[in-house]
């Protein structure tokens, strides 16, 4: 039998060697390792995971609520194009103008400066049109509606009698649109330039009909204006 000092003797040495042989592992060390590195940076860990989330939750509330936006705009805004499609420009210039200024960011809040200046110029108020068209096309100036309210733009300021801003918005469109149009927007330049009492711009226009757009309705008359200002064609 062996003696109890002997026995707990031999067991705190088999502890001891077990707590030896522990440290000398190296799973318990990078067990240690991960430990201490998760002891320092663990909590930035969180903190960024959290910031990442935070973001996100931010982004889709923001989407979400311009979506909402702009679905509300749209309603809107057709509901202002059935005034305008009624012949109710005034309603419907107080609709759209409405739009422009709650929901302005949005698409449709844009395209409300558009419909807003038609409705204005139906109306004869030409001065408020181009305010409206300049509005949209500061905000978008490129694309086919954009072209389309540039040329309303060139109508607007013609009928506004801005008759130099008017020659050069038509010259501006020369080539956008089919040659028809293209020959029409350099009478209408011609026009205006006779207007401003400004005789060589105005046969420079016309000759550039009658050379460049021969084949339109508008070359006849071309000549017929040059006829009479007695300058022939070139």
């Amino acid at each position: 039998m062996v003696a109890p000092r002997a026995r707990n003797r031999r067991f705190r040495l088999s502890l001891e060697s077990r707590k030896s042989a522990a440290l000398q592992d190296p799973g318990a060390e990078l067990v240690d390792q991960l430990t201490g590195l998760w002891n320092q940076y663990g909590r930035i860990a969180l903190g960024v995971v959290g910031a990442l989330i935070v973001i996100g939750v931010v982004a889709f509330y923001t989407v979400s609520q311009g979506a909402r936006q702009n679905l509300e705009a749209a309603k809107k805004l057709n509901d202002a194009d059935i005034l305008y499609w009624r012949g109710d420009y005034p309603q419907a210039l107080t609709a759209a103008q409405d739009v422009a200024k709650n929901w302005g960011s949005t698409p449709s809040g844009i395209d409300a400066h558009r419909l807003a200046g038609d409705c204005a110029f139906w109306q004869g108020k030409f001065k408020d049109a181009i305010t409206e068209y300049r509005a949209y096309l500061a905000k978008r100036g490129s694309g086919l509606l954009a072209q389309g309210v540039q040329r309303s733009l060139a109508y607007a300021l013609d009928s506004d009698r801005q008759y130099a801003a008017a020659s050069k918005q038509y010259l501006a469109l020369v080539g956008v649109f089919d040659r028809e149009s293209s020959a029409e927007m350099l009478t209408g330049s011609a026009r205006c330039e006779l207007l401003a009492q400004n005789r060589a711009a105005a046969i420079r226009d016309l000759r550039r009909v009658v050379d460049e757009y021969s084949e339109t309705s508008y070359a006849t008359r071309a000549r017929l204006q040059l006829a009479e200002l007695g300058a022939a064609p070139s």
